[in-house]
């Protein structure tokens, strides 16, 4: 195999579902026709992931790995920016601690993978593989904290989680995945909130101006709530199937949490009082949605800020002529030290080959010098969010001036990208007031449906069983309405989908 090169020729893999393993396609599908099929391929055929023996299960290979620790460092500045800290906490929680809080074991149980044996014996109480911290964290934070003077307590971890999921698919549902989780505890309600808050806003911020993925952000339904949290706050994409995906959460959890784990804490007033404590995350689902926000027929388009290369070099290369090798390497050289993620791709390939492999990659710009080129002291700069035949597409400049005009790209590529996918959100936000037509337009995926709502559980209920659509956040409700869904009182405005 060629060093680099698509695995697809000849190659099978195992579907991520109880379906039998089909065979790989030899390229990549038409987006508009069947996004599932479209989305599975280019996983592949960029080399994001491979399919493991363990069901439910991808290997993160090192281009896809390479996105996540994007999404990592531009996450870890921020946390890091508002006085939070890193920290590690156990992949195993004893049953009894899980068990403390109800709601929160109610909600999880069903995803909950069990270790029941270990080296051969039979343990004495099960072990779960965390679905997420608050239990074990919780027992720590009791431990930690004994005055108002250790609060608050601002802590972010790196980590896996387990859920046993049935249906899977790369980065957007898989059994195994990657996630950051802040937990927070603090004296007050009101700091408790602020935290929940602020987290939201700086999620909302990195999916709009690093992932360039536009968000509806706001309070989700009682229903849509994170189990033992007071209030759950999100971000949700639109995707271009019409079906939201909710791409990070901010939970206030009240003293909940702290009641189920005893963290208390001598006050100012000398009062001993619970704290109120906070959870919050993004996975690498966010990846799941940057990818078919902004990919094309022809394989990903990566925002510049995620993209683990800014740019490609491609000499184009003559039999017993490798100045444009030299020139690509000197170029190379110098926008590296000027901070540019740049790649020099000298193999023994056919060019065409290259642009194409780099295209599936989704590099936001390929820089091609030929023979032609170092005479002239130009190379030419080809931008991958522009379709083949449109005259921005292709840019010559100075060879001295590429570093200037790379910057400006760059800039120009991500603001684009932006551009397109909030005219798309926008395009598919409907507003209705008519019952029957918010039914029909939930039912056919029609995208963000915003309607004045009643704000009821059974109301929900309702429309999830006849649409499979549900509430994705809310937002407040300007003056009086009826709920379109059900004719009572309206309290709110919501936007209704159905969801990944």
């Amino acid at each position: 195999m060629r060093q680099g090169s698509p695995r697809f020729v000849g190659e099978t893999w195992p579907v991520m579902s109880d379906e039998p393993a089909q065979a790989v396609v030899k390229e990549i599908p038409p987006k508009a026709a069947d996004l599932s099929a479209w989305y599975t391929a280019v996983c592949l055929k960029a080399e994001l992931v491979s399919y493991s023996p363990v069901r439910g299960c991808v290997v993160l290979r090192p281009y896809g790995f390479a996105l996540w620790e994007k999404l990592q460092q531009h996450l870890d500045a921020r946390f890091k920016q508002t006085g939070h800290e890193n920290a590690y906490f156990p992949l195993f929680i004893p049953a009894n601690l899980l068990q403390r809080e109800a709601e929160h074991v109610e909600g999880f149980a069903p995803e909950v993978a069990w270790v029941t044996r270990g080296g051969g014996e039979e343990l004495t109480e099960p072990l779960a593989i965390r679905p997420t911290s608050e239990a074990i964290i919780g027992v720590m934070y009791a431990k930690w904290i004994q005055s108002y003077r250790d609060l608050p307590i601002l802590i972010n971890q790196w980590a896996n989680v387990v859920r046993w999921e049935k249906a899977t698919r790369p980065f957007l549902r898989t059994m195994e995945f990657l996630w950051q989780e802040g937990h927070t505890a603090h004296a007050s309600a009101e700091e408790a909130r602020k935290e929940t808050l602020t987290i939201l806003d700086l999620y909302r911020d990195f999916a709009e101006n690093v992932a360039g993925v536009p968000v509806y952000a706001g309070p989700k339904s009682a229903g849509e709530r994170f189990p033992g949290a007071v209030e759950t706050f999100a971000i949700e994409a639109l995707m271009p199937d019409g079906k939201a995906l909710q791409s990070g959460t901010s939970h206030d959890l009240g003293q909940n949490f702290a009641k189920a784990y005893d963290i208390k804490f001598v006050d100012s007033d000398s009062a001993i009082k619970f704290v109120h404590t906070t959870s919050w995350g993004v996975s690498w689902r966010m990846l799941g949605g940057l990818i078919m926000v902004h990919g094309d027929d022809r394989g990903l388009r990566l925002p510049p800020k995620m993209a683990p290369l800014e740019a490609v070099l491609i000499p184009i290369v003559r039999t017993n002529d490798d100045r444009a090798v030299a020139a690509c390497q000197a170029t190379a050289e110098r926008l590296a030290a000027a901070g540019f993620r740049v790649r020099l791709d000298a193999r023994d390939e056919q060019p065409g080959w290259k642009y194409s492999e780099w295209d599936v990659r989704g590099v936001p710009v390929r820089i091609e010098i030929g023979p032609r080129d170092v005479e002239s002291g130009t190379a030419v700069l080809v931008r991958r969010d522009r379709q083949k035949g449109d005259p921005e597409q292709r840019r010559s400049v100075a060879l001295r001036d590429v570093e200037s005009n790379l910057r400006e790209l760059l800039d120009d590529v991500a603001a684009s990208l932006y551009r397109d996918a909030k005219r798309f959100l926008d395009e598919h936000t409907i507003a209705t007031s008519d019952r029957a037509e918010f039914f029909e337009l939930c039912r056919n995926r029609a995208g963000m449906v915003d309607i004045a709502w009643c704000n009821r559980p059974e109301c929900e209920a309702h429309v999830k069983a006849a649409t499979t659509a549900t509430s994705r956040v809310l937002r407040p409700l300007e003056g009086s309405a009826v709920c379109t869904a059900c004719g009572e009182p309206a309290q709110v405005r919501a936007y209704f989908a159905q969801s990944y």
